[in-house]
């Protein structure tokens, strides 16, 4: 059967089967407390305003203040937007700024996770004047910057349709749903006097990374960190259905939050909306702060449930009720553009003019001014009120730099670069210890970065081992939360560091671009400060995932950084402990990047001593000449081989190695290239080679042959299974013998012994494998450093 309308507006929730004494036991319940009359009206008159610019932002391109009767002319060409989340989160900016007025010790940023609901942010910043301070001349609190604000909202030259780094007070970009509330928690994270409200939109509470970032309370250490006030706004219904906490009562609703480790608290009577509201937020900082002086007073509560509001308010509030027959307010059909025809039918544009006129525009705005009634509410001073907190726009703090060269290891040993790392990261969180963490998804050990916990350790609160302790590192089995946490944490000032696992950092792969898409705006806004750099450290890598299988064997997330603007993506690939060491030191200092660092967790070759490691760092890529045939002044090579990763480099060295053994007449020139950018066209990044520098490294006719999973380029052919460490390099054909091979087909010409030497690497190759098959592992001697001499 087909699907039928839905025939009544905000449809309850179907009763659930839970005991009532969920409610009486668990919900918060608050006496009444009516608000000052001045300042309910305060809040009233905001509202009204604030929902008359977000509606006619999406409809208007003239006749903004409705001077005149609306025309279609009246009307924008393309109506852009979403006005259904709108009338709420104006709700929740008017009672914010109410609460810091009225608290001026109150430090608080607002994240808005419906990012969609741009007009409304734009709106209350335009009311509250932070729009005019940043905007100075374009949308000034005078009738033209009213004028520019509603007719330049979605077209060309103006604000986008969701919240982004041009808005005033955004830490979050609001293009895909769900990573809201895990940056607010990673914002308050040693910041212990900030507050951060953030708003969950019940259809964004749908996804993976909203459902994990609730857990965050778990992680918040009172008496080093500031506290989140989550704002779950339940109005029903996404673009064209219902919520699955629209479709629950309050007793599912109170049972889950509480489960988690909330007080709920449940504000859903329209009447009182306002009053239950600011006290629900009075309620929330009070219980905040007794948590926070408790722990910071040594008293700290195990497990303290931390405040929560559930705010139940109609979709598209205060809008068009119904239109042709269709429910609009309460309803999926008022999401985005309630009156899709304005522009074209008189019985919408006149349904229009009704709706905008219900809100009385001009007792609010006089002079192209809001009137003192509409800004009662506003903190006096300015730099309080949400939209010019300092700390999301310039913050940035820095970290006091450490000597990386007191940690390098003895040139021709092997060593693991992860291990290294980790004794040269325990300094750095020792001599920084308020502005950097590592978010780990419980691969810290894993890893070989565990020297950092050698002076820290975890924080998690709900451990009775790990709580109250300081610890600067965060494990949870979420890629989406360290995400998160590291987004808020980096955006409000300092610097973070996220390692995993090779293969999954590709869960978080559009949250990276969707953060790397907001810095990148950021840089074009003359306003906003630097920010640290977000750095992942990428190991365990497909080359060394034999043991686990095909499954732990990807390395896309190379790809998708590399997608990124040139100006916005740095991929390292260090070939050795000191390099890699050089390389982490740089990208902490470094600002405004997307930083990817991939090396080897298992003990390997170290080719170049500190000295060598920083130049060849400095340089991107350079050659090898120990590894290579020495070659006369104007003399050049018969085949270039280049090497970029620790695995494949290794087998790039051992292949040279080979060849001065069977085919000593072959010239080979082994180069290195640790940043890959270097690669790139000299016009499209800033690091790329000069067309001279190029030529120098690897000439300018000879064969070149990269060994790197991305002239030939050999890499990852995803081919794998559970197999040995140098079987996956012949799996997928950059082991030493495929690399020779190819250096005899291009570098020797027929009949120069070069069947002889194919046939040798053949019958190598063969023996090799037999041995693997026969015994379950690599021969002995496979990865002993290259001799050349």
């Amino acid at each position: 059967m087909p699907q039928s309308e839905i025939p009544i507006p905000n449809p309850p929730a179907l009763p659930s089967s839970l005991p009532d004494s969920i409610l009486h036991d668990l919900s918060v319940t608050l006496p009444p407390k009516p608000l000052p009359p001045t300042d309910l009206a305060s809040l009233k008159a905001f509202q009204r305003a604030a929902n008359y610019l977000a509606a006619s932002m999406i409809f208007l391109r003239s006749n903004t203040l409705l001077q005149n009767p609306l025309s279609h002319n009246d009307i924008k060409p393309r109506l852009l937007g979403h006005w259904g989340t709108c009338p709420g989160l104006v709700l929740v900016y008017s009672h914010l700024n109410l609460l810091l007025r009225n608290n001026p010790d109150l430090e608080m940023i607002f994240i808005i996770g419906p990012g969609h609901g741009a007009p409304a942010a734009l709106a209350a910043l335009w009311l509250e004047g932070s729009l005019e301070r940043f905007y100075p001349g374009e949308y000034d609190l005078t009738e033209s910057g009213f004028h520019n604000l509603v007719t330049r909202f979605s077209v060309p030259g103006g604000f986008p349709s969701h919240i982004n780094a041009e808005t005033p007070g955004a830490i979050h970009e609001g293009g895909e749903l769900g990573y809201a509330l895990g940056a607010a928690f990673g914002a308050v994270m040693d910041k212990p006097d900030l507050v951060v409200t953030v708003v969950v939109g019940d259809g964004e509470a749908e996804t993976g990374p909203t459902a994990t970032a609730w857990h965050a309370i778990k992680f918040l250490d009172p008496k080093e960190s500031g506290a989140v006030i989550p704002i779950l706004h339940v109005n029903g219904f996404k673009i064209s259905e219902r919520t699955i906490f629209g479709c629950m009562d309050d007793k599912e609703i109170v049972a889950l939050f509480s489960g988690y480790g909330y007080q709920v608290l449940v504000v859903e009577d329209l009447e009182r909306v306002d009053e239950e509201l600011q006290g629900g937020l009075d309620w929330a900082l009070g219980e905040i702060r007794k948590i926070q002086k408790a722990a910071r007073e040594g008293r700290a509560v195990v497990k303290p449930r931390w405040p929560m509001i559930v705010l139940r308010t109609p979709k598209g509030w205060t809008g068009p009720r119904e239109v042709d027959g269709k429910i609009i307010e309460g309803s999926f059909h008022s999401h985005q553009v309630p009156l899709p025809k304005a522009g074209e039918e008189d019985g919408q544009l006149g349904e229009l003019g009704k709706w905008l006129e219900s809100y009385r525009i001009g007792e609010l705005v006089k002079d192209g001014r809001p009137t003192e009634e509409v800004t009662r509410i506003l903190p006096r001073e300015r730099e309080r009120r949400l939209g010019q907190n300092r700390l999301t726009y310039d913050a940035y703090e820095g970290l006091k730099r450490v000597d990386w060269r007191e940690f390098t290891v003895e040139k021709g040993t092997d060593q693991s670069c992860m291990k290294v790392t980790g004794k040269f990261l325990d300094r750095v969180f020792r001599d920084n210890p308020k502005s950097i963490r590592l978010f780990s998804p419980d691969e810290l050990e894993s890893n070989k970065l565990d020297a950092i916990l050698d002076h820290t350790q975890r924080n998690f609160q709900w451990d009775e081992y790990s709580r109250g302790n300081g610890g600067r590192v965060i494990e949870v089995l979420s890629e989406h939360d360290c995400q998160a946490f590291m987004q808020g944490y980096t955006l409000t000032g300092r610097t973070a560091i996220f390692p995993s696992y090779e293969s999954f950092l590709g869960i978080v792969h559009t949250m990276m671009v969707q953060y790397s898409k907001f810095v990148k705006i950021a840089r074009e806004v003359p306003w906003r400060g630097d920010l640290a750099s977000i750095n992942y450290i990428e190991t365990s890598t497909w080359a060394r995932q034999e043991h686990n299988g095909f499954s732990h064997q990807n390395p896309s997330f190379i790809g998708a950084v590399l997608n990124l603007k040139a100006e916005a993506a740095r991929v390292y690939l260090p070939p050795d402990a000191n390099c890699f060491l050089s390389t982490v030191h740089h990208c902490l200092g470094s600002r405004n990047y997307t930083n990817l660092i991939i090396g080897s967790k298992q003990p390997t070759a170290v080719y170049l001593s500190a000295e060598e490691a920083a130049e060849h760092c400095r340089q991107g890529a350079s050659i090898w000449q120990f590894a290579s045939t020495p070659l006369g002044p104007n003399e050049e090579p018969d085949v270039v081989l280049v090497g970029i990763g620790v695995e494949v480099t290794f087998e790039v060295v051992k292949a040279a190695e080979l060849l001065r053994e069977i085919c000593p007449a072959l010239k080979v020139r082994v180069v290195n290239v640790t940043d890959l950018m270097i690669l790139a066209p000299v016009s499209r990044h800033p690091h790329a080679l000069s067309k001279e520098r190029f030529l120098e490294l690897f000439t300018r006719e000879r064969p070149v042959l990269f060994n790197y999973h991305g002239m030939k380029v050999e890499g990852y052919r995803e081919e794998g299974t559970t197999t040995t460490p140098f079987n996956m390099m012949l799996l997928n054909g950059v082991s030493r013998f495929d690399v020779a091979r190819w250096a005899v087909v291009e570098g020797v010409r027929e009949g120069d012994n070069r069947e002889e030497v194919l046939g040798e690497i053949e019958k190598r190759i063969g023996e090799v494998r037999g041995f693997v098959e026969r015994e379950g592992k690599d021969p002995d001697d496979m990865y002993e450093v290259a001799k050349f001499e």
